[in-house]
Order: C-alpha cells, then sequence, then structure tokens
C-alpha cells in the first residue's frame, strides 16, 4: 500500500496541507488548476460583486463544468478509438483475404 504523502499547497492565497497518495507533484498540479480557476474568475468584475458563498458555488460549477466537459471528449475519444480498431480489425480481414486470393493464383499458377 503506498505511504501517504503531506504537501503544503497555497490555493487561493491560503495555505493548506493535503494528505494523500498522490505524489507532491500531482498536488501541486492540482492546487495550481484551483488557483487558475479561482484567478479567471477573480478577473471578471460581475463575481466581485456576488456575496462570498455565491463565489464558492460559481467555482464549484466551473469545475464541475470542466469535468463534464472532459467526460464528453473522453468518451468521445473512446468512440473514435473503437472506431478505428474496427477499421484496423476490417482491414487485416481483406489483407488475409487478398493474401489468401494471391496464394491461391501463385499455386494454380505453378500447377498450370
Amino acid at each position: 500500500m503506498p505511504s501517504k504523502n503531506a504537501t503544503k499547497v497555497t490555493i487561493g492565497g491560503k495555505t493548506y496541507t493535503l494528505s494523500g497518495n498522490e505524489s507532491e507533484e500531482y498536488l501541486q498540479e492540482v492546487a495550481s488548476y484551483l488557483n487558475g480557476k479561482i484567478a479567471q474568475l477573480r478577473s471578471d468584475e460581475d463575481y466581485r460583486n456576488v456575496p462570498f458563498d455565491m463565489r464558492n458555488v460559481l467555482l464549484q460549477l466551473n469545475l464541475a463544468d470542466d469535468y463534464f466537459k472532459a467526460r464528453s471528449e473522453i468518451r468521445q475519444l473512446q468512440k473514435q478509438v473503437e472506431e478505428r480498431e474496427q477499421e484496423l480489425a476490417d482491414l487485416k480481414h481483406e489483407l488475409v483475404a487478398v493474401q489468401m486470393k494471391l496464394e491461391a493464383a501463385a499455386h494454380r499458377k505453378t500447377e498450370g
């Protein structure tokens, strides 16, 4: 079982100690992503005028939106991979059929 890592990260100007099985680099990357989202929202004038609890909801909605978009993209990519795998399988079958025809033609030629 992997050992837990304790890593200090800064999110939204506050320092937190995160503990988990993930690497320090990963936890820092997650914190950096959150800081980017927070900065993006803070740059919006309307966001700055919203009550604090609503800001958190907006941040959560943005994170959920990113998650659902990424999940949708993964599904699309998985579908493309499946389609490519099917195309490859079809081409392999076609290649085998052509090879069999060539072998049969070569065999007839040597007999004839």
